[in-house]
């Protein structure tokens, strides 16, 4: 038996491959004109594209632990792979606007396998005093690609062809699936239970059905009643969903036993709220700067980059401050300064000047990264190892569900501030942008209001803060 190779190789690769399935989701958004001429359809009908590759991942993630566990996590990592690459070369090599959005498809069926088995991976292979840095690492693609995506599509796009946006992930991926079976072993869970088919179907529907809807009431056509219907239906698909999955929780997609625990708990109601905030403000920035700065896309774009820099720089700040404070200061206090560096954007308006911008931009991105690490890492803190597989199944869905959900929150708040205001929301004003942002800046306090139920030395066991108490006097 091969010797496993050192968690920091590892933690790189699955990182890389976090990095390609990510930036994958927003790349396209700037090269939506060309591929529309390329397919001889409307701009707007390539929507469908992104769509459809969100939707997959909210169906498909919940199984992605049942999968690891059968199959086992190199096998299904490394399948992941070479199914998202293979998806990318026929993506670029479309040439009718069905044959793409089955291949989007395809493509986002291995990224819902890639990423929560590749975090899975990681926290098999890290140690438990190791696993806030291992998370740390591996978190960033996740706030950059956001970021990055938009500019870079851009200049692919215009220096190139659309196509190569796909065609760049062959390399990549190929090189990444040949390091998995180098280094990544094959672990299988210990007990794997009968898959929750009725779970699944009923939580499928209600993700996809949420991400639709949402999407739906917040674009531009005006007509809201059935995508209202369609998110009606899907709340209660998602009620039923729970329901029945109560009735055998042992073997159900929904980890009821993780959920009793505050520092899980945390990580999916409060940190969705915060999830859904920093995914709003990616979209809401380069569309005021556009509209009503006059900004190109790609100036608008290179903006975002201030973000990208802070967070890469608060990574070095990240785990000095968990060990000093501990979860529940760190949580309270980076979610703040998020907020804050939200509302602080929407002062933003023509006159301010380029650097600050930028500074206030590099804040918010550096404390967003802060937030973002400690809520996903503090998930994990309690949880046996035994139950890794499912807890971490379960939160995937919820990362991605509220991530996905993230451009049509902000979308459906810039409508109905228009609407309030008196105006189409096809033509907002800068007021408009600025209580849109400002409304979404108190998503961000989510996981500030579920610590205040943390206990002081909660996830210390990760963090390795040791809380100083004073001993009582006798």
């Amino acid at each position: 038996m091969k010797k496993p190779r050192s968690p920091f190789y590892v933690t790189t690769l699955i990182a890389g491959a976090f990095f390609m399935e990510l930036l994958d989701g927003t790349i396209i958004a700037t090269a939506l004109p060309q591929m529309a001429r390329s397919f001889h359809v409307g701009a707007v009908s390539l929507n469908i594209g992104m769509t459809a590759y969100m939707l997959t991942l909210a169906v498909f993630i919940p199984i992605s632990g049942w999968v690891a566990d059968r199959f086992g996590s190199r096998s299904v990592f490394a399948s992941a792979i070479g199914i998202f690459t293979l998806a990318s070369v026929l993506c670029g090599a479309s040439t009718a606007l069905r044959q793409f959005i089955l291949m989007r498809i395809l493509q986002g069926i291995g990224g819902a396998m890639m990423v929560p088995v590749g975090r899975l991976i990681v926290l098999r292979t890290a140690p438990k005093d190791k696993l806030t840095q291992a998370l740390a690492y591996i978190t960033w693609p996740a706030l950059s690609a956001l970021v990055i995506g938009p500019p870079l599509g851009g200049f692919i796009t215009t220096y190139a062809s659309w196509h190569w946006i796909f065609f760049l992930n062959l390399p990549i991926g190929l090189f990444a699936l040949a390091l998995t079976l180098l280094w990544i072993e094959n672990v299988r869970g210990d007990e794997v239970h009968p898959f929750d088919w009725m779970t699944f179907f009923l939580g499928g529907f209600a993700s996809a059905g949420t991400v639709y809807a949402m999407e739906a009431l917040g674009s531009e056509d005006g007509r809201w009643q059935f995508p209202a219907a369609i998110l009606a239906l899907s709340l209660l698909s998602g009620v039923v969903a729970v329901l029945v999955a109560r009735r055998h929780p042992a073997g159900s997609l929904i980890d009821f036993e993780s959920l009793r625990l505050r520092t899980y708990a945390l990580s999916i109601y409060g940190a969705s709220a915060f999830r859904i905030a920093v995914g709003v403000l990616p979209f809401l920035l380069p569309l005021m700067f556009q509209i009503t700065f006059g900004l190109s896309a790609f100036q608008s774009g290179l903006y975002l980059l201030a973000l990208f820099a802070g967070d890469l720089t608060m990574k070095a700040f990240v785990i000095p401050a968990l060990r000093r404070f501990g979860f529940r200061r760190v949580i309270r206090f980076s979610g703040i300064m998020t907020a804050v560096s939200i509302a602080v954007c929407a002062t933003f308006s023509p006159a301010t000047p380029h650097a600050l911008v930028v500074a206030i931009l590099f804040f918010h991105g550096g404390f967003r990264s802060m937030e973002f690490t400690c809520t996903t890492t503090i998930a994990y803190a309690d949880i046996p190892p035994a139950r890794i597989s499912r807890a971490n199944g379960f939160l995937s869905a919820i990362m991605q569900l509220g991530s996905a959900m993230g451009v049509a929150v902000g979308a459906i708040t810039l409508r109905l501030v228009a609407h309030a205001r008196g105006h189409s929301a096809a033509a907002p004003q800068l007021h408009d942008f600025q209580l849109a942002i400002l409304i979404v800046a108190v998503l961000a306090l989510g996981p500030v209001l579920d610590s205040l139920g943390l206990p002081p030395d909660a996830g210390a066991g990760t963090s390795g803060h040791r809380q100083r108490e004073l001993e009582p006097a006798h």
